[in-house]
């Protein structure tokens, strides 16, 4: 997909430790002979003492797609791959437990090989997005 300045998209990083994220951002320009784009990131500040300034970033075409569709979810179930809202960006993962009496679920992540806790507001129905098409990938492990 071709993306245009002043379009809303999602970054994937694969960087250490970010692996399994994506951050919001806004193109700034296009390389086309590079399939490079420059974004500025909505929540990823240059540095923490001064958080008006967001970071930019020359990220590769194959790691920016559209930001996903709003999918309502009234409730998850153990093991649903979902996308959990943390550290300013969304992170791929799967719910490890019904919700508790806190309203909150667990959520792991395999990259990380962590566990945490999120209201359900924070999480989403985790969706790929391959040649053009959104897909979900809510499924449980067999």
């Amino acid at each position: 997909m071709e993306f245009k300045r002043g379009d809303r998209v999602e970054v994937h990083s694969e960087e250490e430790g970010f692996i399994g994220s994506y951050y919001t951002a806004k193109i700034l320009a296009k390389s086309v002979p590079l399939q490079e784009y420059l974004v500025e990131y909505e929540t990823l500040c240059t540095d923490e003492n001064e958080p008006t300034k967001m970071l930019r970033e020359i990220v590769g075409a194959g790691n920016v797609r559209p930001v996903p569709p709003e999918i309502k979810c009234s409730a998850y179930s153990v093991l649903d791959k979902v996308d959990a809202y943390g550290n300013d960006g969304w992170w791929v993962g799967r719910i490890s437990s019904d919700v508790g009496e806190d309203g909150k679920y667990c959520v792991y992540f395999e990259n990380s090989k962590c566990e945490s806790a999120y209201p359900g507001d924070k999480i989403r129905v985790h969706q790929e997005y391959k040649k053009g098409k959104w897909s979900v990938t809510n499924y449980k492990r067999s």
